[in-house]
């Protein structure tokens, strides 16, 4: 059951794709994003609003200031799948439209 305050336990191997073998489809740097936590679940929620799974990795030493600071000094590189680079592209880079009220 989920509780208030927990992230759920989610595993990233169920939602990333597969190739016709069934392997995983190779992850591909995306973009770095430097600034808090926040910045960086913003980024990632943005993909995965549209299906496409992203992993973090904090690039050097990141990983040490995570542990012990609670964020990584150096800002977090995202990855996505290989086959869905060009569509994470065409996300982060579109432009808003908002529609008119009737």
């Amino acid at each position: 059951m989920f509780k208030w305050g927990r992230k759920k336990f989610d595993r990233i191997t169920e939602r990333w794709p597969k190739d016709e073998k069934g392997e995983m489809i190779p992850p591909v740097f995306f973009q770095h994003v430097q600034g808090t936590e926040l910045d960086v679940e913003m980024a990632v929620n943005l993909l995965e609003a549209y299906g496409i799974p992203a992993l973090r990795r904090a690039p050097g030493d990141g990983s040490f200031g995570e542990v012990f600071l609670g964020s990584s000094g150096f800002g977090v590189d995202i990855y996505v799948p290989e086959t869905m680079l060009e569509d994470a592209q065409n996300i982060v880079s579109a432009d808003i439209v908002e529609e008119e009220q009737k």
